[in-house]
């Protein structure tokens, strides 16, 4: 009437049992059959009515096989992978996911709980805690070092224009949008103390001429403005020298790219507080003007000490040139004996190992050969817990860290320690005992690292045509392999392709087949059925919609023995046919299970890591002649790839940067003093940094990386700044009168004390990075290269420039009269 109803029949499935008590009933194919039977024999089937459970078991299970496993500590677990907006503190939303699952967690069922498996934020606060403190402890020693070095009063002004400048960086990154980050506190810690080095000189230029006696606000006026323009390109100079990797598109270029921007920053922040504020300072803090303009300010011991030697080596230039040439050499060679790598291990109190079952291997088989491996990790009093990953990788928490493809015969424990330096311990201690447990799997464990990183550091890929054959390939490779495994440098190595799998190959008799009516997806259905099982309905739960599937018994699945009498039912009839009826037998083929492509040509890769303690350059250096013989037929090739190939890449990134970069450089010193001598003399003593940098890394046993090559880079820079300031300085003493060689010296002595201060804060400055293993390459490479490079710059360059402008020394010119 006025009312509409919804008619809903009973009968939907409320439990598995409802499916066992579904009555089966007979097709019409059936009842024809039947009928057909019983009028030729005169007998009848029975009618009893016969239900799914009187034929088949039913129960409720998970899917099998599964696609991926997860356990925490042993026990079956889910991960949640959470990750912050862009440009969103990651910090932040750790302490609100903190306080949200302090809410959530009493409401979980008993049995149900929550453990970090990685908690970025945390790493990261520490991270960003530690590093502020180890740039504190920079300022401080900058501090103490200007104190020490020139007294209370000139350390109050440095300090300042320290802190200034510090201050004034911060707020530019805030408008700029710079996030406070590895690279960019970093980049703080290596300018700190270039920061202070235009201070100095504006500083120590004030106190000289207080001391010949000059007013204050004239002196303040002259220390600032005569080298004020000499400062600026210095300072553009040593911004520079970072601009390469700002210009690369590589990956190592975009992960460093803040070194150039912060740098940038804070050195030109610097020039113009020193160019304002420092001058004001010192008219208001230091005290003088009653010096005597004949009264030498450089009439100390140190500075006479300097000024002999000076002389001397100016006297002697070609034994000067000849015996830091001599020792450049020896760097030179030397330099073959220090570690290369590209970006260093991570300090993170977790490593990695992958398990690689033979292809082919059912999950089941990984997850319990992993329950072994968890088992006895779980002893050791060093781990506090082990999270697997059964048939995949884990979800990407860690950006250098690709995860793994799915894979059934593959799995990762990733193992968290209570100390970060009992990584390598343990390791050394799992190897043999995987080899003993696992014989049949390979197990490669790796640290986590810094920067971009690869899985395997060792990769050789073959390539070939198109439809390359992989048979063809398969033996390139296996050369290689054997080359591998006669070196005791190499660890786990392995190709991408993996092993080979056997199938197992039904022949397809047509003409039987055609006979019995069953078609090649008869036979496959009967397989399916028989071992994955087919989707027969689905089972409503709720909202969720699980499916109902049809299969054999498990012993039955497990013999493949049983395959001829696999009964096939055609499409157009009930009565079933063996598979033997319709079959030439069954057979066991082997195949490539992956096949993979590099720029659409077949390549099959050659992965291998170093023993520990063993870097990529020895490794490959080890087995570079014998890889060069491998014949590669018409087609084929042979490429590096992986942490070689990431180097060569990452350091011609550089490369389009370093063109602009020399131009803007030697535009600059060109300009400041309109000739090409300078220019040459600076190019000259630059390779002589070497030296240093050679020693340091041999000293500290430190491997040189891709950020000691940007601390050479930077090193490059300093070098070129301070010498730029000396050689104006030799230009403002020939304005004065002074001959040519007294200029030289007089410019060595007057420049002495702001080179070797501005070398101190830098040095010491950055030594508090010797902590980080990120920043240890870098750190060493300009404290000892800046150690040296001040030798150089105050020795050398005076040296060279007296040979390039053939000045005499006035005992040869005497001699000579």
């Amino acid at each position: 009437q006025d009312n509409r109803y919804r008619i809903a029949p009973t009968g939907e499935f409320s439990s598995p049992r409802d499916i066992a008590d579904v009555v089966i009933r007979p097709s019409m194919a059936d009842e024809i059959i039947n009928l057909a039977e019983s009028m030729s024999t005169g007998s009848q089937r029975s009618s009893e009515l016969i239900r799914i459970g009187d034929v088949a078991n039913v129960r409720r299970g998970y899917l099998e096989p599964p696609f991926t496993l997860m356990r925490y500590n042993g026990e079956p677990a889910i991960g949640i992978s959470i990750t912050n907006s862009a440009g969103v503190n990651v910090v932040a939303v750790g302490r609100a996911i903190d306080q949200r699952l302090s809410e959530l967690i009493p409401e979980l069922p008993v049995g149900i709980e929550v453990h970090r498996m990685h908690w970025m934020s945390d790493v990261v606060d520490g991270a960003i805690s530690g590093f502020l403190i180890n740039f504190a402890e920079a300022v401080a020693i900058v501090l103490v070092v200007i104190t020490i070095g020139m007294g209370w009063r000139m350390g109050i002004i440095i300090g300042t224009a320290l802190i200034g400048t510090i201050l004034g960086s911060f707020m530019l990154m805030a408008i700029f949008g710079i996030d406070l980050q590895r690279m960019s506190l970093g980049a703080l810690v290596v300018a700190l103390g270039m920061m202070v080095d235009n201070a100095i000189v504006v500083a120590d230029g004030y106190m000289v001429k207080l001391q010949k006696g000059m007013e204050r606000e004239q002196a303040a006026i002259e220390a600032a403005s005569l080298p004020s323009v000499s400062l600026l390109g210095a300072t553009i100079i040593a911004v520079m020298a970072f601009y390469p990797i700002f210009a690369s598109v590589e990956d190592a270029g975009e992960y460093c790219r803040t070194l150039f921007t912060v740098v940038a920053i804070s050195l030109l922040m610097s020039w113009l507080i020193s160019m304002t504020v420092t001058p004001v300072q010192c008219v208001d803090t230091l005290k003088g003007g009653d010096g005597d303009a004949d009264e030498d300010p450089y009439r100390s011991g140190f500075y006479q000490g300097y000024r002999g030697l000076l002389v001397k080596a100016i006297r002697l230039r070609w034994l000067t040139i000849g015996s830091t040439v001599v020792l450049l050499v020896v760097a030179i060679i030397s330099f073959g004996n220090v570690k290369q790598t590209f970006f260093p291990d991570s300090s993170m109190t977790k490593f990695m190992v992958d398990y690689w079952a033979p292809e082919g291997t059912r999950i089941q088989q990984v997850a319990a050969d992993i329950r072994l491996a968890e088992q006895h990790l779980l002893k050791d009093e060093r781990v506090e817990s082990v999270t697997s990953f059964i048939g995949s990788g884990p979800p990407r928490f860690y950006l250098p860290v690709d995860p793994e493809s799915p894979n059934p015969s593959y799995g990762q424990l990733i193992v968290n320690v209570s100390d970060f330096r009992d990584i390598d311990g343990l390791i050394d201690e799992l190897g043999p005992w995987f080899r003993d447990a696992l014989p049949n799997a390979q197990l490669p464990m790796r640290k986590y690292g810094v920067g971009p990183s690869n899985t395997w550091k060792f990769e050789v890929r073959i390539s070939g045509p198109l439809d390359a054959d992989p048979a063809v390939l398969r033996r390139l490779s296996a050369e290689g392999m054997a080359i591998l495994s006669e070196t005791p440098l190499v660890g786990i190595h392995r190709t991408n392709w993996r092993e080979r799998t056997q199938k197992i190959v039904p022949v397809y008799d047509q003409k039987r087949a055609r006979w019995a009516t069953v078609s090649r997806s008869d036979l496959a259905d009967a397989t399916k059925r028989a071992f994955d099982g087919r989707t027969i309905g689905l089972y409503r739960e709720g909202d969720d919609l699980i499916p109902i599937i049809g299969r054999h018994q498990e012993e039955q699945r497990q013999m493949i023995s049983s395959l001829d009498t696999l009964q096939i039912t055609p499409a157009m009839s009930v009565t079933p046919v063996p598979m033997a009826a319709v079959t030439d037998g069954v057979k066991l083929e082997w195949e490539d299970p992956m096949i993979w492509r590099r720029d659409r040509r077949r390549t099959v890769t050659i992965q291998a890591n170093p023993v520990p303690g063993v870097t990529l350059p020895s490794l490959r250096n080890s087995v570079l002649a014998e890889f060069d013989q491998i014949e590669m037929p018409t087609g084929y090739k042979l490429e590096w790839g992986a942490e070689y190939e990431d180097t060569v890449k990452a350091q011609a990134g550089l490369i389009p940067g370093m063109i602009p970069t020399g131009i803007v450089i030697l535009s600059i010193i060109i300009v400041l003093f309109n000739a090409f001598r300078p220019p040459l003399v600076i190019l000259a003593t630059i390779p002589f940094v070497m030296i240093g940098i050679t020693a340091g890394l041999l000293a500290f046993d430190s491997p040189f990386g891709f950020l000691a090559l940007l601390g050479a880079m930077s090193l490059a820079g300093m070098m070129i700044k301070n010498a730029i300031v000396l050689l104006d300085e030799i230009n403002l003493n020939l304005e004065t009168g002074l001959d040519a060689h007294e200029s030289v010296v007089q410019a060595g002595v007057s420049r002495l004390r702001p080179v070797v201060l501005a070398a101190a804060t830098t040095v010491l400055g950055v030594a508090p990075l010797l902590q980080d293993v990120f920043w240890i390459g870098m750190a060493v490479t300009i404290m000892a290269g800046l150690s040296f490079g001040t030798v150089l710059t105050m020795v050398l360059v005076p040296t060279f420039y007296a040979t390039f402008n053939r000045i005499r020394s006035p005992e040869a010119t005497l001699a000579t009269g």
